[in-house]
């Protein structure tokens, strides 16, 4: 019955249909119209993030059918199955943001136990949203499954006076409608253009540049994260990724021999290339965790610091993701890093085949609007620095792209914030001043909870004029689309006694993304002196549920604010058992 390609004796899927014992297992499978060979197959589990919560995850259902067809062209049996996704953009500026950080470790806890659970071979994984690509990657390198990820891909931009709009531009908007520049009727017209189309969020923000990270990692198909969503050719990529899957079963080719050290690397100068958002900090240490793999924060900004940043992407810069894809995507991009020799060529991919070996098949070249030829950089490190000192021992990191070299240094006194609603209230009330460090603290991972971003703040300010005249620091942090000088990661955190708990208005804080530095002047005894005076975590309303868990479960930003011990501490591999 079975391909003579796959030994199903080593499969996990052999646990519920091979020998009498599972006659039971089968009859289930028979009542959803399974032939007695496709019972016999590899099962694949065909994860989707599908829902009706945002654009970004509404296309989903429909690209699941194409990689469905690609695994039974392949000799597999898909089995398609659904997990949550928190949408940050919806979820923005109010309670709900609580919930999606939180969401990334739940998504990858879900699809661990749905595998784990109906015992399949295989993942092939779909997300479409911020925390969604990162949790389902997750999923995969926990369970070291043959496994292949597909981007759901970026909406279109909308148009508006000649000009391409995408949601950054109505956050900020909403500061400029604040501040009596913009009248009800253009915020009308505004938020009824900018998402024309199904797919994620159209600029270098959080989920196309945890995309591009996927093609870099190599657990997808290179160029498969570029075409927008309702482009047809998405299609041609979901059954690619279901016929590529069979083939690493086959190979034997495990999530773990895709994302290693290496690959890491190539994924972090991919996103400081290309401007990308400050949470890849975030989830690449994840990645890392799952794989027991030590790669923290200063991992990821040391490799970004010494990193050119040559594509022209929103918001530091002009294009959308839909314009990359236009000029060649994500391998023309890896081409130029690989000119320099800043990319490990000897990586396994999703294809089966290292990333050389297939990067020497990539025809595009700069086009010198969209990508820039890496010889002729916009500038000449990346647009993501990590900052240390007296005020963030354990890191913290700041976006810089687009950014000239003098406004990456500021010094000013401290303006304290106990939450993002204080901060975002005196924002509204213009109750701040050039000059000043605003310090929204509080916000971590833990003491949010939730590790919030703080997109509705920093893009009142923008809206207001002030984004260049203002700082903002937090232990929360920023959506891909923030611009200004916005420190996030700040750590440890305040519900963990860091520095920025003790902090005082008028205390005078220098960040300088230059040299890396995030300090405040407070000698060391009047610090000792603030922390023995500190009440402890400020108390939140979240006593009980899924948020009060992951506050109890949740470590540091620095090394991904993860929830478990990790591939370091396993004592199995689900492939094996």
């Amino acid at each position: 019955m079975m391909n003579q390609r796959f030994e199903k004796s080593r499969l996990p899927s052999r646990h519920v249909t091979e020998g009498p014992a599972r006659a039971p297992h089968r009859s289930y499978f028979y009542a959803m119209g399974l032939t007695e060979e496709e019972i016999h197959r590899p099962w694949i589990g065909v994860a989707t993030c599908w829902n009706e919560a945002a654009p970004c995850n509404i296309a989903l259902n429909r690209q699941a059918q194409a990689v469905k067809l690609g695994v039974k062209s392949g000799g597999g049996t898909p089995r398609e199955f659904t997990t949550i996704t928190v949408t940050d953009g919806i979820a923005m500026g109010h309670e709900g943001m609580r919930s999606s950080l939180a969401s990334r470790d739940a998504i990858a806890d879900t699809v661990e136990l749905t595998m784990r659970g109906h015992c399949y071979d295989a993942l092939v994984g779909l997300a479409g949203c911020d925390k969604s690509l990162p949790g389902m990657m997750m999923a995969m390198v926990r369970l070291n499954v043959p496994s292949v990820f597909i981007y759901g891909g970026s909406i279109l931009p909308g148009r508006l006076n000649g000009q391409d709009v995408t949601v950054q531009d109505v956050f900020e908007a909403v500061g400029k409608h604040q501040a009596g520049s913009l009248s009800d009727a253009e915020l009308a017209i505004l938020e009824r253009v900018a998402c024309p189309s199904a797919g994620a969020c159209g600029a270098q923000y959080t989920a196309n540049t945890m995309a591009c990270v996927s093609e870099a990692l190599g657990l997808a198909l290179l160029n498969s994260s570029g075409a927008p969503a309702p482009y047809e050719s998405r299609d041609q990529y979901g059954m690619a990724s279901g016929e590529a899957v069979m083939r690493l079963i086959e190979k034997n080719i495990r999530a773990r021999d895709v994302v290693t050290r290496k690959s890491l690397e190539n994924a972090a100068r991919v996103v400081a290339c290309t401007g990308g958002s400050t949470n890849a900090a975030l989830h690449l240490p994840a990645i890392a965790h799952e794989a027991g793999i030590a790669f923290d924060l200063f991992d990821v900004t040391d490799i970004m610091r010494d990193t050119p940043y040559f594509v022209n992407l929103r918001p530091g810069g002009e294009y959308v993701a839909k314009d990359m894809y236009e000029v060649g995507g994500v391998p023309v991009v890896m081409k130029e890093l690989a000119k320099a020799g800043l990319l490990h060529l000897d990586c396994i991919t999703a294809s089966g085949r290292t990333l050389g070996e297939e990067l020497e098949e990539i025809r595009g070249e700069a086009d010198g609007r969209v990508i820039h030829p890496i010889a002729a950089p916009i500038t000449a490190t990346g647009g993501v620095v990590g900052l240390r000192g007296n005020l963030a021992p354990d890191g913290a990191i700041v976006k810089v792209a687009g950014m000239k070299p003098e406004e990456q240094v500021f010094t000013g006194p401290a303006r304290v914030f106990e939450c993002e609603e204080e901060a975002f209230e005196a924002v509204r009330k213009r109750a701040y001043k050039a000059g000043e460090v605003i310090v929204i603290r509080n916000e971590g991972p833990s003491g949010g909870p939730g590790m919030r971003e703080m997109l509705a703040t920093t893009a009142a300010i923008s809206g207001q004029g002030m984004g260049k005249k203002v700082a903002l620091i937090t232990d929360g942090r920023f959506s891909g689309a923030t611009r200004g000088f916005c420190v996030g990661h700040v750590g440890p955190e305040a519900a963990h006694g860091g520095p920025i708990a003790l902090l005082r208005d008028g205390d005078v804080i220098t960040i300088n993304a230059i040299t890396g530095e995030l300090s405040v002047a407070v000698d060391e005894d009047e610090m000792t002196r603030r922390k023995a005076e500190w009440k402890g975590p400020r108390e939140t309303i979240y006593a009980t549920g899924a948020v009060w868990k992951f506050a109890r479960l949740v470590g540091g930003a620095r090394w991904g604010a993860v929830t478990h011990p990790g591939a370091a501490a396993e004592r199995h591999i689900y492939m094996d058992l």
